[in-house]
């Protein structure tokens, strides 16, 4: 069975920066595209990153504008989400997941993927 377990979530300043790491086990993230969602209450989930398993440049939301960078940690099999600027909308469940294979087109979807963590708590606040 495949399971991703998120950490690095809690709470934060305005401003401040968080390192959100995603670790699997039971697969080789390699060959799976990777994906970053959050989920803030009473709102849809939505994709924050995602990055397939090609070198193309990996995907961004709109409301990202910079902050975030997505990367793998081959040698760990991690996928980690750098944010910084964090601002009070931010706050939400950061959740991580995966798909096998490469996804091409409008991939960054939650429906896309099949494996998902349990959520990390990111509380951006003063």
């Amino acid at each position: 069975q495949v399971q991703l377990v998120e950490s690095g979530g809690r709470l934060v300043q305005p401003g401040g920066s968080l390192r959100l790491s995603c670790a699997a086990s039971g697969i080789t993230l390699d060959s799976y595209t990777i994906g970053w969602f959050r989920q803030a209450p009473g709102k849809e989930r939505e994709g924050v990153s995602c990055i397939s398993t090609s070198l193309s440049d990996p995907y961004y939301a709109s409301f990202v504008r910079g902050r975030c960078t997505i990367s793998r940690n081959s040698a760990k099999n991690t996928v980690i989400l750098q944010m910084n600027s964090l601002e009070p909308e931010d706050t939400a469940v950061y959740y991580c997941a995966t798909v096998q294979g490469q996804i091409v087109g409008q991939y960054c979807r939650p429906t896309i993927f099949s494996s998902w963590g349990q959520g990390t708590q990111v509380t951006v606040s003063s």
